[in-house]
């Protein structure tokens, strides 16, 4: 089995036990919190409970036994005849034999390997697994602490229409304003109530969704627990790329092509045929005689030399050093696109945290304040309104997407950017000593 990657190794998993279980058991029990659930909670949840990644803990168990299978002879044949029942069984001859097939070539060990290096590639199968369903749970988690941000800056925003609604009621009724920004400021309010609403539901499918990673269909805990604005700087690319050849995706090809050697190893062994061998006795009834029977079948390979098998073997080695290379590009591709949307989300965030929100506050703070002391109409007021809002739900947005980034790039190469920038930060200060 190939090491797992660093990223979450220190988790408990579910390992299928060596035994067979005709009756699994599917009454889980989730040591599930019932209040606030932390990101650990999510890994530690997920990764010993994922149905799937269960699935792939019983593949590899299925890998085991196919490997004994491989390795196994093929069992000898006992061969029983009575001949010449024509004038009775006083005349009759019986025989009895014992067959072996002998595999020449060492096939059996051959067969052996391959499975070994099966049993391999379903390690690297479920590693890849592995680390796509937590990358995928991260992700959800990570969507439902922006949705719990959104409420908020919802109910603050209902609050706050509710405010400015009675706000204008008061200056219409005092004739100051006109009855229809009354109806405007109830248009405005309802529609923000409207999208509370929906916010609601979305929030409630979004905790269902985290709690399906691990299987549960009811969650027991309430909200998620974290820190959406906590943001790191970004390691340099190069950095991150030297790390992206561990990726699973890459490393399990070395075993592909391994395996693609050892089959053409066992296709040319296919060449030289199998014989059968046997012994055994011969009664002879009418005389009372008994004779020794020994036999070997030779098959001649002069038509067939598995030539078929050996080249399609050879050919699939060349196949592999290419999809070998198309599976290096396509994650580089990846790796590329979300490291540039990770730079885009995180100089977004500085941009935001550093002008847009500060002077969107300001100018919506000062337009409150010159609407209620009567230079400004309701409309200016609504649209600075508007514009504080949005902006404050671009951040919760842009806040998401940087973490679900970083999050696909760590799942991409199997490990925390956390601890690489840990690790290079060490390096630094040993090189200033």
């Amino acid at each position: 089995m190939p090491e797992p990657r660093p990223l979450a190794s220190d988790y408990e998993v579910f390992v299928a036990p060596s035994k067979p279980v005709t009756e699994p058991n599917n009454q889980f029990v989730f040591d599930e919190p019932n209040d606030n659930l932390t990101l650990k909670d999510v890994v530690a949840l997920t990764l010993l409970h994922n149905p799937e990644l269960r699935s792939y803990s019983w593949e590899i168990r299925a890998a085991e036994a196919r490997r004994l299978q491989a390795g196994l002879w093929p069992n000898p044949t006992l061969d029983i005849g009575v001949e010449n029942l024509l004038t009775g069984f006083s005349a009759a001859e019986s025989t009895i034999q014992l067959i072996q097939l002998i595999e020449l070539g060492d096939k059996a060990n051959k067969r052996k390997k391959v499975a070994s290096i099966d049993q391999q590639l379903t390690g690297w199968d479920y590693e890849t697994k592995r680390l796509e369903v937590l990358t995928n749970a991260s992700k959800a988690y990570f969507e439902l602490l922006a949705l719990q941000e959104k409420n908020k800056l919802l109910t603050e925003l209902v609050s706050v229409s509710e405010q400015t609604y009675k706000s204008v009621a008061r200056r219409v009724d005092a004739g100051k304003d006109s009855p229809i920004e009354k109806t405007k400021a109830s248009i405005a309010l309802s529609s923000v109530r409207l999208d509370y609403q929906q916010a609601l539901y979305e929030l409630e499918n979004a905790r269902k969704m985290v709690a399906l990673f691990w299987g549960n269909e009811k969650p027991k805990f309430i909200q998620a627990a974290g820190q959406l604005d906590t943001v790191a700087d970004i390691p340099e690319i190069s950095i991150l790329e030297q790390k992206i050849i561990q990726s699973p995706q890459l490393a399990r090809w070395e075993n592909q092509i391994a395996r693609g050697r050892a089959t053409l190893e066992l296709e040319k062994s296919k060449a030289l045929p199998d014989i059968s061998v046997g012994g055994g006795g011969q009664r002879f009834n009418d005389t009372g005689d008994n004779a020794f029977l020994f036999g070997i079948s030779i098959p001649l390979p002069i038509f067939d030399r598995n030539q078929g098998g050996r080249k399609e073997a050879a050919f699939n080695i060349s196949k592999y050093y290419e999809l070998q290379r198309a599976a290096r590009i396509e994650v580089m591709n990846q790796f590329n696109q979300i490291f540039t949307e990770l730079s885009i989300a995180h100089n977004k965030i500085k941009e935001l945290k550093a002008s847009i929100l500060p002077g969107a506050e300001e100018v919506y703070k000062a337009s409150q304040t010159a609407y209620v002391e009567g230079k400004i109409d309701y409309l200016n007021a609504l649209d600075s309104q508007r514009t504080y809002f949005l902006s404050q739900t671009e951040y919760v947005e842009t806040l998401v997407a940087y973490h679900k980034a970083k999050t696909d790039i760590e799942g991409l190469m199997g490990e925390s950017i956390d601890s690489i920038k840990t690790v290079n930060n060490q390096k630094d200060k040993e090189n200033e000593k």
